[in-house]
């Protein structure tokens, strides 16, 4: 609704939402299109749902790729790799064959780095660039942490990185984060903090809400989806930067290439992105990024 409402694409851009579901999420997915119909949203000219990715990525934009097998309680996400992995070789495929050839891709279904690399070696004729595993919900817990620990308002929080996947093997990068300006470990100075109760909340936040809930997050997400879209549309402000899983060919870290890893994007607000050259390491942040780039090769 939020996408609808033109707060993110602006008061002036129509929308035409296109919902791709299931044979069993049909139903469903009809009261979805009769809300926003009823809602009267200005700016939405068309809502359509189909279960033919060809038919619904037709000449498509903006790719949300949020559908996949969900997590439950206790399961691993290498679980969900093999049925996960057909839904998203079909998608990158459809969207090879009838989307815009500039269409942005944000893959939000889980093991995200895995479906997104599917995705697009599935859409050759798309700029691998144009794919995201969404990691920015990741980023947003980190500043809600970070925030909460120095007593300030969330929006103090900045150049806040996740670097790897959207997992448990996470790295939340405390070293170049700023609050209020100021490095992270000049205003927050409990290091043992940061190196074990910090990452360790933000790395297993999505587990503990699922204990409690029963479900993946579902609200948060929404807004963090909501986050990545406005982040390659506004020129990213001066000097900060956001997380998002991107495609590694060419990055300037040393990361292995041709894997999806969450690391720093700037845009200039076109849609596209580059990545961040002036961040900086320790030996700690390095051992932690390579241990996960490691996991995601083997």
């Amino acid at each position: 609704m939020t996408l609808a409402s033109g707060e993110v694409f602006g008061p002036d851009q129509p929308i035409a939402l296109k919902l791709l579901g299931s044979e069993r999420s049909f139903q469903a997915l009809e009261g979805v299109a009769m809300e926003l119909e009823d809602s009267l949203f200005p700016l939405l000219r068309e809502v359509s749902i189909s279960i033919d990715p060809y038919e619904v990525f037709q000449d498509v934009e903006w790719a949300l790729l949020i559908g996949a097998k969900p997590r439950g309680p206790g399961m691993e996400r290498a679980g969900l790799l093999d049925i996960n992995g057909q839904i998203f070789a079909e998608q990158g495929k459809a969207l090879n064959a009838v989307a815009s050839r500039n269409v942005k891709v944000i893959v939000v279904g889980n093991p995200c780095n895995t479906n997104a690399l599917i995705c697009l070696k599935n859409a050759p004729n798309i700029p691998a660039k144009n794919f995201h595993a969404l990691t920015r919900l990741d980023e947003n817990r980190a500043k809600c942490q970070l925030a909460l620990k120095a007593g300030v308002f969330y929006d103090k929080v900045s150049n806040m990185t996740i670097w790897g996947n959207h997992s448990t093997t996470q790295v939340p990068d405390f070293l170049n984060a700023r609050i209020n300006g100021f490095p992270v470990k000049e205003v927050i100075r409990d290091q043992k903090w940061l190196e074990e109760e910090f990452m360790e909340k933000v790395q297993k936040r999505g587990g503990v809400l699922i204990k409690k809930w029963g479900r993946s997050s579902a609200a948060s997400t929404s807004v963090s989806i909501v986050d990545a879209i406005r982040s390659l549309i506004t020129p990213t402000p001066e000097g900060d930067w956001f997380s998002s899983g991107v495609y590694t060919t060419g990055n300037p870290y040393g990361i292995a290439e041709d894997i999806v890893f969450s690391m720093p994007c700037r845009s200039k607000g076109d849609g596209d992105y580059e990545l961040v050259k002036d961040v900086i390491f320790d030996d700690y942040l390095l051992e932690r990024i390579t241990r996960v780039s490691y996991l995601l090769i083997y």
